[in-house]
């Protein structure tokens, strides 16, 4: 009977502290009530360090992921592997290079505490496959950063206008990419078919956003401007609450068309029911000649008489051009000034 009483008085506990919680009205209110610990004070995107002591059994099951890397950072990639391989062992991860399959693989251990370890792992060897330095890539081990890699390759099927719009990524000497990666403090790699991005997630949000419009022929520019002009309104804590819709810009879409060239009508000629005269052959104007029935050394002494008078032809042509370098100038002589009689 005792466990009876204690369970009603429980229910009589909780009926009394939802009849002093104040509930909202309506239908989306109908449970939800005040959380009074949930000040305005704690930021809700701090990731908090997971320690060893939170998780001291070892897993259960062993978790793995692998990834193909290209022939061109094989090299790369057995340089730097040792490095790799001590950075994943502080956190109990072991990993394997394949070059002979041309993979890298990643798995737990009984060393491994941390859960979500195993999946950072992978982007890592992700990101060392889509070439990204190692230094960049051991960043993605720390709590608060994620990657992200946006395929581009299939966006835009004519070769050249993917070339051109993966440029416009990039601008003149980086300049864009750089303008991208201090705006939303992300890694940006543009590498082939895919672009490879490191930061926090609200920033990678973003440059996918900028990263899809530019290969669908919206400029990034637009876009930095609208995130330089966020920046600004974010320094102003009155602005907080409010819409910033009336301080973006909006930019209307202009389909400009090309100028189609000018094709200039021909006459018409009258119409005659005989086929045009026949071009004549070599043998023809050899004929009409009479070089046809030469023999082989009055040929050769016709084509040597032609050749001797272009000579001269040409001889006269470049002296008469020596000559005019010789001919003076005509000069203008400064008219005298008349002195005027005094009188």
């Amino acid at each position: 009977m005792s466990d009876d009483a204690a369970a009603a008085a429980s229910v009589q506990e909780d009926v009394s502290i939802d009849e002093q919680v104040p509930q909202k009205k309506g239908k989306q209110g109908k449970y939800r009530r005040d959380k009074p610990w949930d000040t305005d004070d704690i930021d809700h995107w701090k990731v908090e360090e997971f320690k060893p002591e939170y998780n001291p059994a070892p897993f259960t099951e062993e978790s793995s992921f692998a990834t193909l890397f290209p022939k061109y950072r094989e090299n790369y990639l057995k340089e730097v592997w040792s490095h790799v391989t001590r950075a994943l062992e502080k956190v109990g991860i072991a990993c394997v290079l394949d070059l002979v399959e041309g993979s890298m693989t990643v798995k737990t251990t009984r060393k491994t505490y941390d859960p979500y370890m195993i999946l950072k792992a992978r982007d890592l060897i992700k990101l060392l496959a889509r070439s990204v330095p190692l230094p960049q890539a051991l960043k993605i081990l720390e709590d608060g950063i994620a990657c992200d890699i946006i395929k581009i390759g299939n966006v835009v099927r004519n070769k050249e206008r993917f070339v051109k719009r993966r440029q416009r990524l990039l601008g003149p000497n980086g300049s864009t990419l750089k303008a991208m990666e201090l705006l939303t403090q992300c890694y940006i790699m543009v590498q082939g078919n895919t672009v490879s991005t490191m930061g926090p997630y609200k920033g990678l949000k973003e440059v996918r956003r900028i990263i899809i419009d530019c290969m669908n022929n919206i400029h990034p520019i637009y876009h930095i401007k609208e995130l330089m002009i966020k920046r600004e309104l974010a320094k102003d804590p009155k602005l907080a609450e409010e819409s910033w819709d009336r301080f973006l810009p909006h930019f209307k879409k202009k389909n400009v068309k090309p100028q189609k060239k000018k094709i200039s009508k021909k006459d018409k000629k009258d119409y005659t029911p005989f086929p045009p005269a026949q071009t004549p052959s070599k043998i023809d104007l050899q004929l009409e000649s009479g070089e046809y029935f030469m023999k082989p050394k009055e040929k050769e002494a016709r084509a040597m008489e032609k050749k001797k008078e272009e000579q001269t032809e040409n001889s006269l042509k470049r002296q008469s051009e020596r000559e005019l370098a010789y001919i003076p100038p005509v000069e203008d002589h400064p008219k005298k000034k008349k002195k005027s009689s005094k009188e």
